[in-house]
């Protein structure tokens, strides 16, 4: 935003992986260098989108509008996690278009909660913010709020959701608070029916 960017190191952790993993023989590019010997915009809000294999094909700046998300469709899925992110998004755009008459889409996989869509997720009993173990992506702010303490990891099935109070969505672009509800907003899998009907 303006001219910053925002939690290189944990971005650059990610690069890394990325390498260490695919391209053990080659050596990471410095996001740092690369970033700053670019003409970036220097007002507003733009996400950063990098696209590389052992050289950087792509360097793009979009401007950044955050979605209103009020509602939440719980629904089953079979999706490998990974560290690693990737332009290749099918699984979890099929999963998105299960979202019904809700905004967003919470993932369940193998029985525990991942993720939404594009956003990680962290649950409030009361004490700490808890988010899933095994998220389908892990993201850079994920690790960023762990690493402060500020959440935790715990395993969440579909019947643990009950023990909990809100719900926050969280990504690179998307601070840790922007996006909270209530967990009556999440429906269930099966039905629209929300997991604590509200009373009128």
């Amino acid at each position: 935003m303006d001219g910053q960017f925002y939690r290189l190191p944990f971005h650059q952790v990610r690069v890394d992986g990325v390498f260490e993993h695919f391209f053990p023989s080659k050596k990471a590019f410095d996001l740092v260098k690369i970033l700053t010997a670019e003409n970036f915009p220097q007002i507003g809000l733009f996400k950063c989108r990098i696209v590389f294999n052992q050289s950087i094909q792509l360097i793009e700046f979009v401007p950044y509008t955050s979605r209103k998300i009020r509602s939440l469709q719980l629904i089953e899925t079979q999706i490998e996690p990974t560290n690693f992110k990737s332009v290749k998004r099918e699984d979890i755009n099929m999963a998105f278009a299960q979202k019904g008459i809700c905004d967003d889409v919470l993932m369940l996989n193998n029985g525990f909660l991942s993720d939404a869509s594009y956003y990680n997720i962290a649950l409030w009993n009361g004490e700490k913010w808890c988010t899933p173990r095994i998220p389908v992506i892990y993201g850079t702010q994920r690790s960023f709020l762990l690493n402060l303490g500020k959440i935790v990891e715990k395993e969440i099935r579909k019947e643990d959701i009950t023990f909990y109070k809100t719900i926050r969505l969280f990504n690179a672009m998307v601070e840790f608070g922007e996006i909270e509800l209530d967990v009556s907003e999440i429906s269930l899998a099966d039905t629209n029916h929300s997991l604590h009907p509200k009373l009128n």
